[in-house]
């Protein structure tokens, strides 16, 4: 199989051949149909002057007619073509680590109150999310965020393995990827899952009796009706029998009458779901083409199948209705659509379908979004065919890896360590200079975390994991709003942390210059104590600091706790960072160096 560079450019290189095919004959319909535009007004003068046959005209507009619809589908395929471009342009960007700011954020997903989204960068601009999601629904994007927040719950250690799977099968459908992504109008364009779902559970508008009689009562007052009105137009009734017409006039309008209020609320109801329903039929019918093998793909792709019929099939039922109702309002048509009781006709079918189908919307949307999610992390592997997925394992808390980096670095600039956790060695307290990675060690941790119990690929040579619950304190700040102090905000989220070891899984916490708004004092103290705490839980994690003298909290746990720290050193009057993890307590600060460097006289 070709590399993902290689394969995205060949693909790209096609698409671009073909779209400059497709260009050039769409230049040449548009030179035909101005021609065949100025023969048919050729035509209709010599008509008019009686040099030829009006009827002679009917070939030039058949052929302009014609001309006209090829036209629209050749448009329609240079847009397509267009569109798989930058579908394979955004791939070699995230693969040259230049994809921050091109994809969806996920920025609605964001929770200031979460115990890591945050700290770890899951949404946002250049965040994981923004890395992983391809997703074209709502529900596929939930699903992919819901992974994130909560990799490790309610997922088993075979739920884990069964995505694992799920995305190695899906790892190479890249026809499948390519698809998905150029169904709709928009690239980005998405079905709303809380409409559509409040519609179709919605509370009957029309009740079974009525959704039986009716249609049949509206198809013979509807023919009658128009009968009526026909033969009076033709005066092919005699004038005492005129009353005749009259009365059928009389019994439909007294039908809407009736049952106005009901169907002006189906009618308005549908107009926004359709919409969105009917990329969902695009999706769901892309998605009925494919077979899977992997457990957990096969039976997602059993449960679209309802009552023997695939649900693109169901919704596209629905599509004609709401395409015919749409019909209606044209101005030739809707005398007709108005004797014959059409919009009524169409309402009580569009409500049958909603009673008999709607109820499946939410089952269709969750394994939708449940592919989405996985062909995500598919996506990603692809891209990344040097992550290996990690070996998740049934132990106490455990984190093994080597080689390990973080994947929203670029590659380029991407330094590697080997971090190892587990109940025998619990707390690395990870010293060290201001920039020289601390911070970006423990977020290292942290994501990868996140992707390896989310069923992704990892950004390590190895990693061996346990089901973990995460909490993080690195990035917290003061609130202005809530009046709340950076100590303040910081001791919150740290209870927050100690709560999460009364929960089913072990913790991972990482603590990153722990209690640094208040004394020195306070701070060694406060900080041996939860920690010690974190420790004697059975939690394990990383703690970093510039005060060495938190590193002797290393002392009180024995084996069950490492220093190890981060070194630099100046070069050129420029301090150079290895960030590369040493083992021991820092033994230099490079603070002064720093302040002198940007000039400070210090």
């Amino acid at each position: 199989m070709n590399s993902p560079v290689t394969e995205y450019t060949q693909r790209i290189e096609a698409r671009r051949a073909a779209l400059a095919r497709k260009l050039q004959f769409s230049r040449k319909l548009w030179t035909l149909r101005r021609v065949l535009m100025a023969v048919i007004a050729v035509m209709i003068i010599l008509a008019v002057d009686g040099r030829i046959r009006a009827w002679w005209i009917v070939l030039p507009v058949a052929a302009f007619i014609a001309a006209m619809a090829i036209h629209q589908r050749v448009l329609a395929e240079v847009e397509r073509l267009e569109r798989a471009v930058k579908f394979y342009e955004r791939g070699l960007a995230r693969i040259a680590d230049r994809w921050a700011g091109t994809g969806e954020t996920g920025e609605l997903f964001a929770d200031k109150s979460h115990p890591y989204a945050e700290d770890l960068d899951l949404f946002g601009k250049g965040s994981l999310f923004e890395l992983l999601s391809t997703a074209r629904t709502k529900s596929g994007e939930e699903k992919l965020a819901a992974w994130l927040l909560a990799p490790a719950s309610p997922a088993s250690v075979d739920e884990i393995r069964a995505r694992q799977a799920a995305v190695e099968e899906l790892r190479g459908r890249l026809d499948l990827r390519e698809d998905l992504a150029l169904l709709g109008a928009e690239v980005r364009a998405g079905v709303h899952t809380e409409e559509i779902e409040t519609w179709g559970r919605a509370a009957p508008v029309f009740n079974a009796r009525q959704l039986r009689s009716l249609p049949f009562v509206a198809v013979v007052i509807g023919l009658l009706t128009l009968s009526a009105v026909a033969a009076w137009l033709a005066n092919w009734l005699p004038g005492e029998y005129r009353l005749v017409m009259l009365a059928a006039l009389l019994i439909e309008m007294s039908f809407y009458s009736m049952y106005r209020r009901q169907v002006s609320q189906v009618i308005s109801e549908v107009e926004r779901p359709s919409r969105d329903l009917n990329l969902l039929a695009e999706i769901l019918a892309r998605l009925e083409q494919e077979s899977f093998t992997s457990p957990k793909l096969a039976q997602l792709r059993a449960s679209l199948n309802t009552e023997g019929l695939p649900p693109s099939t169901q919704i596209a039922k629905l599509g004609r209705l709401v395409n015919w109702l749409d019909s209606t309002k044209n101005q030739f048509f809707a005398p007709f659509a108005f004797l014959l009781l059409i919009p009524p006709q169409l309402a009580l079918a569009i409500e049958h379908w909603r009673q008999t189908a709607g109820s499946r919307i939410p089952q269709w949307l969750d394994a939708v979004g449940e592919i989405e999610a996985l062909n995500a992390l598919a996506n990603f592997a692809y891209e990344h065919p040097e992550h290996p997925f990690p070996e998740i394992i049934e132990t106490e808390a455990c984190f093994d890896s080597e080689s390990l980096g973080h994947p929203l670095i670029a590659e380029s600039h991407r330094i590697r360590n080997d971090v190892n956790l587990s109940p025998k060695r619990q707390l690395l307290i990870v010293s060290g200079s201001n920039m020289s990675g601390k911070s970006t060690l423990m977020r290292t941790v942290g994501v990868n975390v996140v992707l390896a119990l989310a069923g992704a690929p990892v950004c390590a040579r190895s990693l061996k994991v346990s089901r973990l619950t995460i909490g993080a304190s690195i990035h917290i700040l003061d609130s202005l709003q809530s009046g709340a102090s950076r100590f303040y905000a910081e001791i919150t989220r740290l209870k927050q942390i100690v709560e999460l070891t009364k929960g089913e899984l072990p913790l991972l916490f990482l603590l990153d210059e722990i209690l640094s708004g208040t004394n020195s004092h306070d701070r060694r103290i406060g900080a041996d104590a939860v920690v010690r705490g974190l420790v004697q839980r059975g939690a394990i994690g990383l703690m970093t600091t510039h005060d060495l003298a938190l590193t002797r909290i290393s002392e009180n746990l024995g084996e069950r706790a490492v220093n190890v720290h981060f070194e630099d050193h100046m070069e050129n009057g420029q301090m150079i960072f290895d960030y590369k993890m040493h083992p021991g307590v820092v033994q230099k600060s490079n603070a002064l160096e720093l302040m002198r460097a940007v000039g400070l006289d210090v």
